[in-house]
């Protein structure tokens, strides 16, 4: 719908999709500094009809990720009602940093929506910290998060997983997230 309460033309409804799945091509290949330009050029359309959908690339991004932050939301509400605190905050984390290593630069991307509430990314980075903040706590009331750990140290170790992730490997990702949490998470008291 637009602001004025009625529904798009066909032919806006149909740049609008092509302009998310190009952009999503060229993200993949190229990382989310790739150009606009080329985005909107593969899209068929002129980077004015772009800016009239997008206003801006983390627009573009936000309309982007949608989908994912909703599947993303829903895996941590699912991870939230399942036993075993220590495997479900590992699960979320191996989830989160998949969805921030979707396109080379969104990890940073990410980061930087976290406190900036002017960010069209900011409410989806709110919610994707709450459930990071409430499997966090429930780790650490079931015993199996050492105390020293924050949930600082959890979100550091996301980032740089997904970096990892975006300039090396996902393999290399997993290997560190694995050896860092094997140190953060202590058996059961």
């Amino acid at each position: 719908m637009t602001e004025s309460g009625r529904r798009p033309r066909a032919d806006a409804r149909r740049n609008r999709e092509r302009l998310l799945a190009e952009a999503d091509a060229v993200f993949r290949a190229q990382g989310t500094n790739a150009s606009l330009e080329g985005v909107a050029r593969r899209a068929g359309v002129a980077i004015g009809t772009l800016y009239a959908h997008f206003p801006n690339r983390r627009a573009l991004l936000g309309a982007l990720l949608r989908h994912r932050n909703d599947a993303l939301f829903a895996r941590g509400a699912d991870l939230l009602d399942q036993p075993g605190a220590a495997a479900a905050l590992t699960a979320w984390v191996h989830a989160v940093i998949a969805h921030a290593a979707a396109y080379q630069g969104l990890a940073a991307v990410l980061a930087e929506g976290v406190d900036d509430e002017a960010s069209e990314l900011h409410q989806a980075c709110v919610e994707m910290t709450g459930i990071g903040d409430r499997l966090i706590a429930r780790a650490r009331e079931a015993g199996v998060l050492r105390r020293e750990a924050t949930g600082a140290d959890i979100f550091a170790l996301m980032n740089a997983a997904a970096w990892i992730a975006e300039q090396m490997s996902a393999e290399q990702a997993g290997r560190l997230v694995d050896l860092t949490l094997a140190g953060l998470l202590a058996p059961p008291s």
